[in-house]
């Protein structure tokens, strides 16, 4: 099972981030880019790639544990970016330094559930709005979405997620996501036992 832990914005906010994107489709050089899946726009947390599903017990009490660590934090979509050439994407403002920590707690239940991660680096929180098909300069689609202020809200549980990989080999097909589990932050009515 392909999984990552994540924090899903609301409904109302990715609306707002939607107005964005459509008006990014109408740059120039916006037909040569893979624009991602609304239904699966989310801030990744950690990435887990492929996992035996029978670590998924102990990552589920594992990850339980980290969000009721952790409290609920404001956050917001905000302003713009680009790795390179391959990747165009929206950033966040509010409590990063929580969403860090929530980052890092997720990283850590992943790996002491016998997960082998990549490298740990500094988190960067980015939910990813298009990838580049071909050596395209992205800064004129970063420059637009540097202006975007979305509308705060409060981050309140941890998702688990699974990447269904496309298959078919239809041409722009996107992956889908399926959340498979979550947690409340704070400890309020975790239902999934001692951690």
């Amino acid at each position: 099972m392909r999984i990552f832990a994540a924090v899903l914005p609301p409904p109302a906010q990715l609306t707002e981030l939607a107005r964005v994107v459509d008006r990014l489709a109408h740059l120039p050089g916006a037909d040569r880019l893979r624009w991602t899946s609304r239904p699966g726009w989310h801030f990744t947390l950690a990435f887990m790639g492929e996992v035996d599903e029978a670590l998924l017990p102990d990552l589920h009490t594992r990850l339980a544990r980290a969000a009721r660590r952790t409290a609920p934090f404001p956050l917001r979509m905000h302003g713009g970016g680009h790795f390179g050439r391959a990747v165009l994407w929206t950033g966040a403002a509010g409590d990063l330094d929580e969403m860090r920590l929530l980052a890092e707690r997720a990283d850590a239940a992943a790996r002491r559930a016998g997960i082998p991660m990549d490298e740990h680096r500094r988190y960067q929180a980015h939910l990813t709005v298009a990838r580049s098909r071909t050596d395209l300069d992205l800064r004129p689609f970063a420059a637009a979405l540097d202006r975007f202020e979305g509308t705060r809200w409060d981050v309140s549980e941890l998702a688990l997620v699974r990447s269904n990989l496309p298959g078919g080999g239809t041409p722009g097909e996107q992956p889908r996501y399926e959340t498979v589990a979550t947690w409340p932050l704070g400890g309020a009515g975790t239902g999934d036992g001692p951690g």
